[in-house]
């Protein structure tokens, strides 16, 4: 994955809150609950409160003040996001905000951006107070990612993922396909709390599997509007296969038989690796959000 090295990032739609610690008390991660939660396969999903997993956190509750000093200091150019992992993240925030700006409302729904929080450790939200041990989320409440950047390196480690600068693109992207999903309307209408490969829960997960896929298939193509042009050029089958590696790693079948040996999928929450795969590469392949209805296939 190549950025145009000329172009200017967006910092402001980057909170950085690494290295604060808000206060309240947490329950994610801890415990036989942060267990489950793993087991369950909680990565790339949506906030804690809606997972039935928050502890001590309150609605609308305030974050930890953020210091965007470092990303807005070190994360200037496309050239910055091609050396350093946190401006590449901010790279591909910008990307992925510009692509579905031009494309929602040719769906009829107007885009509102959703800004992406890196913390380090732990971190209270409008969801509820979240840990690092549950991975990347989108919330609802406050309409914004949250993001651990350690987690990169515990999908390749821990989750045996190939890794790259595009498996990250991706789990991005698959935030951002939340976000859309909030816009418009599907999450609100979806969140029954049931478990199971044919659950809601699964549904939500592998169509915002499919929106990353439509998003890459645009990506080198979609203008940034302070440019004209796109801010990634070059997308290669490599980058692609390294998202594929990524959907399937933290499939909820290979992440049960990893750590608790044996396959459950009455309790599956994301699906399956091989769904996983299939949703991304329906949505790269076609390009058209239109195809992602992962409720009626």
């Amino acid at each position: 994955m190549q950025f145009d090295d000329d172009a200017d990032l967006d910092t402001s739609q980057v909170q950085d809150q690494r290295g604060g610690i808000p206060g309240g008390g947490l329950t994610i991660g801890g415990g036989i609950v942060g267990l489950l939660a793993l087991l369950a396969g909680l990565f790339f999903g949506i906030g804690p409160q809606e997972l039935g997993l928050s502890g001590g956190g309150q609605e609308g509750a305030r974050p930890a003040a953020t210091t965007d000093t470092q990303v807005t200091r070190d994360c200037r150019t496309g050239k910055d996001a091609n050396t350093r992992e946190d401006c590449r993240v901010v790279a591909v925030v910008n990307s992925t905000q510009s692509f579905w700006r031009r494309e929602l409302p040719r769906h009829g729904t107007a885009y509102t951006p959703a800004s992406t929080v890196f913390f380090t450790g732990r971190v209270r939200t409008a969801c509820g107070d979240a840990t690092s041990a549950v991975g990347p989320f989108y919330c609802p409440g406050d309409r914004k990612v949250y993001l651990d950047l350690g987690f990169f390196d515990e999908l390749r480690t821990r989750f045996g993922a190939t890794g790259g600068p595009f498996a990250q693109a991706y789990v991005v992207a698959h935030e951002y396909g939340h976000h859309v999903q909030n816009l418009t309307g599907v999450l609100g209408r979806s969140q029954d709390r049931r478990t199971g490969a044919d659950s809601n829960s699964v549904r939500v997960e592998l169509q915002a599997d499919c929106y990353a896929g439509v998003w890459a298939r645009h990506a080198t193509s979609t203008p940034q509007q302070s440019t004209g042009r796109p801010l990634i050029k070059q997308l290669t089958q490599a980058d692609i296969q390294d998202g594929l590696s990524a959907a399937a790693a933290v499939g909820d079948d290979r992440i049960q038989e990893r750590f608790q040996g044996r396959v459950t999928p009455e309790s599956w929450t994301h699906g399956s690796a091989a769904q996983r795969r299939q949703w991304f590469t329906t949505g790269y392949s076609t390009g058209d959000m239109a195809r992602c209805d992962t409720f009626r296939q």
